[in-house]
């Protein structure tokens, strides 16, 4: 189990746990698949590797009508880069009561606040570390 901080949200997890490198090589993953604790979210649209300040923005396609979410770092479990997939430590429902990503706003500290705090610990959208899947 891994503690989650509010400093941490923004960080992907260590490489090994994260079963890639793709943190040192800036590696491009869009269009990967996004796995869910409990299955299929949608289509990876873009990954950031900003050092305490990475993101990723997941679009939902038809599941959501089209909503595009964006995740910290922090919520990545894992990333597999032979079969496509990038699994996070959200379920759907999570995912879901996620605040829409506004392109607009994405680099302004207060929305990273507000979304860091949905993520974080005590956030409607926090969920403790299970890494048994």
């Amino acid at each position: 189990m891994q503690n989650v901080t509010m400093l941490d949200i923004w960080t992907y997890r260590d490489r090994s746990d994260l079963g890639s490198n793709v943190v040192d090589t800036h590696a491009d993953i869009s269009g990967f698949g996004v796995e869910a604790v409990d299955g299929s979210i949608g289509k990876l649209d873009e990954a950031t590797y900003d050092v305490g300040r990475s993101y990723i923005v997941v679009d939902t396609g038809p599941w959501i009508f089209g909503k595009k979410v964006m995740l910290p770092a922090g919520v990545v479990r894992g990333i597999d880069e032979t079969e496509e997939k990038v699994f996070v430590n959200r379920t759907k429902e999570q995912i879901k009561a996620a605040p829409q990503v506004d392109e607009a706003v994405v680099a302004d500290d207060a929305y990273r606040s507000d979304l860091g705090a949905y993520y974080g610990p005590g956030g409607a959208g926090y969920r403790d570390w299970d890494d048994s899947f």
